[in-house]
């Protein structure tokens, strides 16, 4: 079962990743779609069947976890549009997402 969720989970990176060679905006789209959530959710609740405490938890923590993400892709963008090169542009964007997933964990205790 493992391989399967392992197959199918990187077949769906593997189609973004063409999809946004072709069609960078709509691979971009594609990427942000609730995909990676939904398919780490149906495992969690295949796993653990009955189990709404957990799956409960998990969903109000992808929730919470939309403004860290938005704060990582805000700053992204704007590095790069600004001329930074890639790298810098992901430091940058990553650090701001971390302090976002701290104060995170934080609200959520």
């Amino acid at each position: 079962m493992f391989l399967v969720k392992l197959l199918i989970s990187n077949l769906i990176i593997v189609v973004c990743v063409l999809i946004g060679k072709r069609f960078p905006s709509l691979g971009g789209l594609i990427a942000t779609m609730p995909l990676t959530s939904l398919i780490v959710l149906l495992w969690l609740a295949s796993d653990n069947p009955g189990d709404k405490k957990m799956i409960t938890g998990y969903t109000q923590g992808v929730l919470w976890g939309i403004g860290p993400t938005v704060l990582f892709f805000i700053a992204t963008f704007f590095c790069l549009r600004k001329g930074l090169e890639l790298p810098a542009a992901l430091a940058i964007g990553g650090l701001l997402w971390l302090g976002g997933a701290l104060l995170h964990q934080w609200m959520l205790r």
